[in-house]
């Protein structure tokens, strides 16, 4: 079973469908002319979106990855995988 199965992985899979979904509409909304102030709420809800999903996916590193590296008692392996997933996020 991948660590992407299960209720979390679906719940992530919605989310990146919605939001590719959201940012397709943006070339859509550019293409019909509409007003600039639609566009710019189109993409602060597409970013906000992504801001949700990538704290979910930290979320599950963390108790995936990053929890197996303590379990295996590599905390210094852990505190500098979720290090680098920090800098990837932000």
């Amino acid at each position: 079973m991948s660590h992407r199965d299960g209720p979390i992985g679906e719940d992530i899979a919605r989310r990146l469908a919605r939001i590719a979904g959201h940012a397709s509409s943006l070339q859509r909304l550019w293409d019909e002319g509409r007003e600039c102030e639609e566009m710019l709420t189109q993409i602060s809800a597409v970013r906000a979106a992504l801001d949700q999903v990538g704290r979910l996916i930290l979320e599950h590193h963390i108790d995936h990855c990053v929890s197996e590296a303590l379990e295996r008692g590599r905390p210094d392996e852990a505190v500098r995988d979720l290090k680098k997933a920090l800098d990837r996020l932000l």
